[in-house]
């Protein structure tokens, strides 16, 4: 069979795992995952590759077993003897006789597998010879669907593609799109998801509310996955609830809520954290599926910041096990953290470090550095007093700023007068006139 010798595989990358922290309810909870629950939130592929990031990335032999067990079981329903082979060297054993390599099944799925291929290359070649644009479109995408499942994404990828030349209806366009956008994203190749969400976009029939809920939801991921935060915060939250459970071959309801809020934090102000994501009904529905979540939106718009750091530091282990997130997951709290250093000082003329560093919950040497970087990039207009351990606001004079703007607006008042005077003089002497007329 051609290209099984080097089927493309996607696995998560190597990082230090971060130590859980405390209690919380859910799949996406604090302490530790619950992988079950976890997994039970996917389907297909996304399900394995999410499974097997966990296992790589955890550091914790349970969990990492119970991941490999699941996502083992889960190939075993599917037709990718690649991933089989991967998972079951993984497991190495540990999980008894029935966890291991089973030959007799690989082989089994890559004879199949070379009969469907002839079969499907026959009939595409009928097709062409034909020349019957349905049926070939129809060819191509089952090419794509048969080396999805056999786990060679390249090859789907360029199969989903070739549909493009023969899709005759809007809706075939949106379908080809969606396939492409689906490879794309197991690939990690976030422009090509960019741009055929822009091509589902610009189909000239209405789309349904499920497939526009899908193409928000892909490109808020490829934002994600460039670092445009603010962008992808506006894309999951334009996400509509008719997503539901319909797209989790990709991702589930309750990641639209965490990816949704986190960004939305690190680059949102109040004004648009309060009506886009508080106020907002739509996402709301998402948010009730992430509890952790949206109880630290709230303490963060209300000022509690100790506790909205709370949450986001139960959350971190288990959102640095997350396969899109897991590489953002610094950046964002950090964000987040800078935030609300600036938003609780910005009401205050001086400060107290001792008790902001107890609200922040860290030293007062680490939050004078902290400080010092915001200070420096200009976010904060302040000044500290190291040796009492205060900061002090340094607010513009009202009274001067107040003057300044009196007297420019008076400049530009005679200046305005000024013009309107010789424009009438202008006038009344018809020098526009005479100047014509020469």
């Amino acid at each position: 069979m051609d290209g099984e010798d080097d089927p493309m595989c996607s696995n998560g990358v190597e990082e230090d795992p971060e130590k859980p922290t405390s209690k919380s309810v859910g799949a996406l909870g604090g302490e530790q995952l619950d992988v079950e629950a976890y997994a039970g939130l996917y389907t297909g592929r996304t399900k394995i590759t999410r499974l097997l990031f966990i296992a790589d990335r955890c550091g914790n032999e349970g969990m990492q077993l119970e991941a490999l067990r699941m996502a083992y079981d889960e190939i075993r329903k599917s037709e990718n003897s690649c991933l089989h082979r991967e998972v079951s060297q993984k497991i190495a054993g540990r999980l008894g006789p029935n966890y291991l390599l089973d030959q007799a099944w690989s082989d089994a799925v890559d004879r199949r597998a070379e009969l469907k291929k002839e079969k499907l290359e026959n009939e595409l070649n009928g097709y062409r010879t034909n020349l019957i644009k349905e049926s070939i479109r129809m060819g191509y995408n089952d090419f794509g669907d048969f080396y999805y499942s056999h786990g060679q994404l390249g090859d789907a990828f360029k199969s989903f593609v070739r549909t493009r030349d023969y899709c005759t209806t809007s809706k075939h366009i949106t379908q080809m799109c969606l396939n492409v956008i689906l490879v794309s994203i197991e690939l990690g190749q976030f422009m090509h998801v960019s741009n055929y969400v822009s091509k589902a976009e610009q189909t000239p029939d209405a789309m349904d509310p499920i497939t526009v809920a899908k193409l928000k939801c892909a490109l808020g991921l490829a934002f994600l996955e460039t670092k445009k935060y603010k962008l992808a915060a506006r894309k999951f939250l334009e996400t509509g609830p008719e997503l539901g459970n319909n797209y989790t071959e990709v991702i589930a309801p309750q990641d639209v809520g965490t990816y949704g809020g986190l960004c939305a934090l690190a680059s949102f102000d109040r004004t648009e954290l309060k009506n886009k994501v508080i106020d907002n009904i739509n996402f709301r529905n998402f948010l009730e599926l992430v509890p952790e979540v949206r109880e630290l939106i709230h303490d963060f718009y209300a000022s509690h910041y100790a506790s909205c750091l709370g949450y986001l530091e139960n959350l971190k282990h288990n959102l640095s096990l997350d396969i899109h997130l897991y590489d953002h997951v610094e950046t964002l709290y950090t964000q987040i953290r800078h935030k609300a250093i600036i938003q609780y000082t910005h009401p205050f003329i001086s400060v107290d470090l001792y008790t902001m560093a107890d609200a922040f919950k860290t030293t007062v040497t680490g939050l004078e550095k902290e400080l010092e970087a915001l200070i420096t990039e200009n976010q904060i207009q302040a000044r500290i007093d190291s040796h009492n351990k205060i900061l002090y606001a340094r607010h513009a004079d009202q009274r001067n700023a107040t003057f300044q703007r009196v007297l420019q607006t008076g400049v530009e008042f005679d200046r305005d007068v000024k013009a309107m005077l010789l424009r009438a003089n202008l006038l009344k002497h018809e020098h526009n006139l005479r100047a014509s007329r020469k």
